[in-house]
């Protein structure tokens, strides 16, 4: 084999593997999950269930790279984070942070949510994160370092804690998500999009106004 048919080879694989990774974001946004089968997604990419095996362990592993890979970067955005303090304001970054956490979990929580209903499937996605040492515990757990290094740069109250803030932030975004997916109804597609203001419509609004609630406790004043 010349090198350019391996290129050329290695090129198509890449594709195929880029389609297959759509494939099942859209599946498992539509149909959640449990119901997104490998025979489903392999379908809706136009492969065999077998060329999914040549990427990806299994339904898991397809599914936390649909997590890293198509939706709005939440992680690598929060570990870059801690190399951005001293720069802007801390309330231009934690807004970016809540906005971005928002586009996350509004694609991710309906996904996830039927993991619930499969204890086996729950257990094995559970024991996958833990050993990539990835999990729905690090969003927090980054901000809280980025926090810390502000704090250590003076521009957040010593005696803030770190942690609790990273907890209301990050939780603020994951209900505000869950309420806005719970309270739309897919038969009625034409109902408000506002949702009572739980609807995209009013996330920048709502970062602004969270951050600005917290950091009057962190800081007493703009940072």
């Amino acid at each position: 084999m010349t090198p350019e048919q391996s290129a050329a080879r290695g090129g198509a694989g890449a594709r195929t593997r880029e389609r297959i990774v759509d494939a099942a974001a859209r599946v498992m946004e539509r149909d959640g999950l449990v119901r997104a089968t490998t025979k489903e997604i392999a379908r809706e990419a136009g492969c065999s269930e077998a060329a999914l095996y040549k990427y990806f362990r299994d339904k898991t592993d397809i599914f936390v790279h649909v997590l890293t890979e198509r939706l709005p970067r939440l992680a690598g955005l929060l570990r870059a984070l801690p190399e951005r303090a001293g720069t802007a304001t801390v309330e231009e970054h934690l807004v970016e942070t809540v906005r971005t956490a928002l586009r996350f979990y509004r694609r991710s929580v309906p996904m996830a949510a039927s993991l619930y209903a499969q204890p086996k499937l729950l257990a094995a996605h559970r024991d996958q994160l833990r050993g990539s040492g990835d999990g729905p515990q690090k969003p927090a757990e980054w901000l809280a370092g980025y926090l810390r290094t502000e704090q250590r740069l003076g521009r957040i109250d010593p005696s803030a804690d770190p942690e609790a803030a990273a907890a209301l932030l990050i939780g603020s975004a994951y209900q505000r998500a869950f309420l806005s997916s719970f309270l739309t109804d897919p038969a009625e597609p034409e109902a408000p999009a506002d949702l009572g203001g739980l609807g995209e419509a009013g996330d920048a609004e709502y970062a602004r106004k969270i951050v600005r609630t917290l950091l009057d406790g962190l800081t007493g004043s703009s940072a």
